[in-house]
């Protein structure tokens, strides 16, 4: 799974970087190279836009893996581009801009959008399948999540709506639980659907949330 990320706006961008006229640019090679926000040709166009502000690009990287610990080797390593920029634009999701700000000092930018987590369906094309709700489900439901595939995060379904398979929100979109439906016929548990499912308080975490392994 990645974490699925959109470039902000240049309007935007440019409204976090003002009074910040030496800037230091950081990309991801995992997740932010694969949906194109955040590679080596993102991060070159991103120092060339803004050059034509005026600004003063001291240096850039691609970081492997930008919110795992070999983030503070990089750092390191580009310590004296770094030091010299009066922030750093990080073009990566919104984990691997809080890995580098927990590093330093200077003011940490983010250039996208953290939108969710997905895979890659096709070329392209990513679909969100975690919402990271902290009650997976998807045990007895063929490995089809309801939170983040039914429109109405249904945990009983289908509702009334269903059409030929499809979703009455979203007509271009399977209905989930025709999707769970079929894919427990197929497996020998259709009775997993007459399984009642207890509505779920989504207040009952509170935020943010933490866990500890022993």
């Amino acid at each position: 799974m990645k974490a699925i990320t959109r470039q902000k706006s240049p309007e935007e961008i440019q409204q976090d970087l003002d009074g910040l006229g030496r800037v230091y640019i950081i990309g991801c090679g995992t997740c932010a190279t694969l949906t194109r926000t955040g590679g080596n040709d993102e991060v070159q166009a991103m120092k060339e836009y803004l050059q034509g502000l005026g600004k003063v690009v001291t240096g850039s990287i691609v970081i492997p893996t930008a919110c795992d610990e070999m983030t503070e080797v990089s750092l390191r390593e580009n310590n004296h581009a770094i030091q010299n920029a009066n922030c750093l634009l990080v073009m990566t999701c919104a984990l691997g801009v809080q890995k580098v700000g927990s590093y330093l000092t200077k003011p940490v930018i983010p250039a996208l959008d953290t939108l969710f987590i997905g895979l890659e369906r096709s070329p392209g094309v990513f679909h969100e399948v975690c919402a990271q709700c902290g009650h997976c489900v998807i045990g007895w439901t063929a490995g089809i999540c309801p939170i983040t595939a039914c429109h109405k995060h249904l945990l009983n379904g289908p509702c009334g709506g269903t059409s030929n398979g499809k979703c009455e929100v979203d007509k271009t979109k399977d209905c989930a639980w025709t999707l769970i439906y079929e894919s427990l016929k197929q497996q020998g548990r259709l009775e997993l659907m007459r399984k009642y499912q207890p509505i779920r308080n989504s207040q009952i975490a509170p935020r943010p949330r933490s866990v500890t392994v022993s």
